[in-house]
């Protein structure tokens, strides 16, 4: 496949996608869906399923076999990436969904709640987050990349939507060593989908490792990459640390625990209409940079108004209104933190700068769920959504200053 940037097929004066650039864009999509939902799907059940392998009465045992996947995609994120652009994009790819594939059928096969940590954690290498995403950014050009980085950002919000009916369907029905079953079928699908629907890897200059560490230096130094690391942490952070009060507030509104993923899908299904309604008319406008920080404020009125609900019985249309804000919100941002993050790095140094900024994502989500339970045992609900109100209140100002690279690769500092 030739270079979408330099094809003469694919002007830089229009903005709808070529036919290659839908094939990469659908099928990377589509394989980041499928992961996520295996992932996902485990989350509603995971610690009532638990408790009836041995061990499963330890609470602290149970907890470090959820959260090891995260911990170890975020050691191997880095790693990952860097291999992405010495060894190329798609072998990292298949090699990561071989590792997604193959730990979940140990844990499907797991017979106690140790052997679901190995599992869990073999599930974890497949870190395959910025080989996806270079990949992604390799085969679009610079003007219609944030389109693509949509479709697998918004993947993310309604994977987990469709996770919280799916998971306790599939729970009762084949229990949740089922649920591993069918992450390791869809693992094998993605590697079919790589194979045979992907297009052809664009062609990249080679780099020795000694380049590659010094292009990694390079992106731990250069700030507004710093700032897009700091943003996707936070983000991630603040999105599972405010999920550890939500569903409670959906119950107190009313919502049976297995109707809430009812409220959530078409929250998020909206959100994506307001997000087609905005970041991409706005972006080609030369107008993403107040976009963004208006969708971390959108976030930040978010937070308070479920800090005023938590002091009340919360009605479930507010909820659900509230609901919607934030994922219209999280999905402009999950959008365009990576689309901005590619074009800031050279074709050669992609995996690696992606590297760094899905490690940091991976970070948050560990961070958040952890963090989360935390703070709302010691300072109840209310305090939890004001802690993170404030952790996105210094986000917004740590992102203020930052240049924002427009699709021609000109910083944009007045947006």
């Amino acid at each position: 496949m030739s270079n979408p940037e330099n094809s003469a097929a694919n002007s830089p004066t229009n903005s709808t996608l070529s036919s290659d650039e839908k094939r990469s864009c659908f099928s990377l999509a589509t394989i980041y869906s499928m992961r996520m939902l295996g992932l996902f799907m485990v989350l509603p059940v995971f610690i009532m399923e638990a408790r009836q392998y041995p061990g499963g009465d330890d609470p602290s045992s149970v907890g470090l076999a959820m959260g090891m996947y995260g911990l170890v995609q975020a050691v191997l994120q880095i790693p990952f990436g860097l291999a992405a652009d010495k060894f190329g994009r798609k072998r990292v790819i298949v090699f990561g969904l071989l590792l997604l594939g193959v730990g979940s059928i140990v844990a499907a096969c797991a017979t106690s709640v140790t052997e679901l940590a190995l599992g869990r954690a073999i599930q974890g290498g497949g870190a395959i987050s910025a080989a996806v995403t270079a990949l992604l950014a390799d085969q679009t050009r610079d003007h219609v990349r944030t389109k693509g980085m949509a479709l697998i950002g918004g993947s993310i919000g309604l994977m987990f939507a469709l996770s919280l009916i799916i998971g306790p369907l599939l729970a009762a029905s084949f229990g949740l060593n089922g649920i591993f079953a069918i992450s390791a079928v869809m693992a094998l699908l993605g590697i079919l989908i790589i194979a045979y629907w992907t297009p052809q890897e664009v062609a990249i200059e080679k780099t020795s490792s000694r380049q590659i560490f010094a292009q990694l230096r390079t992106t731990l130094t250069q700030s507004d990459l710093l700032r897009l690391d700091f943003g996707v942490f936070v983000l991630y952070a603040v999105q599972l640390a405010m999920w550890v009060g939500i569903p409670s507030l959906l119950t107190q509104a009313g919502v049976s625990n297995k109707d809430h993923g009812w409220v959530y899908l078409p929250a998020v299904l909206l959100s994506f209409v307001f997000m087609g309604l905005t970041l991409f008319r706005l972006e080609r406008r030369g107008k993403l940079k107040p976009l963004f920080l208006s969708s971390i404020v959108c976030v930040v009125v978010v937070l308070i108004g479920m800090y005023y609900l938590s002091q009340t019985t919360p009605d479930v249309w507010a909820l659900g209104s509230l609901i919607f804000l934030f994922f219209s919100g999280f999905n402009i941002l999950e959008a365009s933190q990576p689309s901005l993050a590619s074009r800031m790095a050279a074709p050669e140094s992609r995996g690696a700068v992606l590297g760094v900024y899905n490690t940091l994502q991976s970070l948050g989500i560990f961070a958040g769920g952890a963090l989360g339970g935390v703070i709302s045992r010691s300072i109840g609900l209310p305090g939890l959504f004001l802690a993170c109100a404030g952790i996105m209140l210094i986000w917004l100002w740590v992102s203020w200053p930052m240049k924002f690279v427009s699709s021609s690769a000109t910083p944009v500092d007045a947006q």
